[in-house]
């Protein structure tokens, strides 16, 4: 398997898993100015879009979108416990975590990160919204370790890699990206906590973030 990622994007999140997997991979990294992968190919021409992730399967096929190849992956090995299995109520809990996620803080990121194009506007109006789902993530996670529970899935791996935007110094500096845990332990807990898993140190190293 191939995943092409940028560093630092939400390409972090099947990263992660995959270490958390100990599945064998190959990372390709993609310039995110030029759109070319590291050895030299036009990597819209793999992601019509030219966003990451992109999973490429060993038989050629293409797997996109975050939400679907953690899946996909941690189906791979579902002893490890990533995702609950298929037809349960859990894992249908996991599906809402990750679609919400995706439509409400990846997706609430988006003028803070273009923060030039979305104006002032754009910025004040996206950061109060942003930081109140926070508030009640922080909220679910009382008396929790992860997002599901006792144990790590895939819906914190995603977590993960869009909260690092917040907490990244040269993120917020620049992009206006930055989201403090004033007031919200529990997420801070969960951060830590999350950050010092092997997988994830091992994956924030390979793609060189602090």
């Amino acid at each position: 398997m191939k995943l092409y990622y940028i560093p630092g994007a939400c390409s972090l999140s099947p990263h992660i898993v995959l270490n958390e997997l100990g599945l064998d991979f190959d990372l390709v990294k993609v310039d995110h100015k030029t759109h070319r992968t590291q050895d030299g190919r036009d990597f819209r021409e793999l992601s019509p879009f030219g966003y990451v992730p992109l999973l490429e399967l060993d038989d050629g096929t293409m797997l996109r979108e975050g939400p679907a190849i953690v899946q996909y992956l941690a189906d791979l090995k579902p002893a490890s416990r990533l995702a609950p299995e298929n037809g349960t109520l859990e894992r249908y809990r996991l599906q809402e975590w990750l679609s919400f996620l995706t439509s409400e803080i990846h997706k609430g990121f988006i003028p803070l990160l273009y923060a030039v194009l979305a104006g002032k506007y754009g910025v004040e109006t996206a950061k109060p919204k942003l930081e109140q789902r926070y508030a009640w993530i922080d909220a679910q996670l009382a008396g929790r370790d992860y997002l599901m529970g006792d144990g790590f899935t895939a819906a914190d791996a995603y977590l993960y890699a869009l909260t690092q935007w917040g907490q990244a110094a040269w993120l917020a500096s620049v992009y206006r990206a930055d989201i403090h845990f004033d007031g919200l332990d529990n997420l801070r807990a969960w951060y830590q906590r999350v950050r010092a898993r092997p997988a994830v140190r091992k994956a924030l190293d390979t793609e060189g973030l602090r």
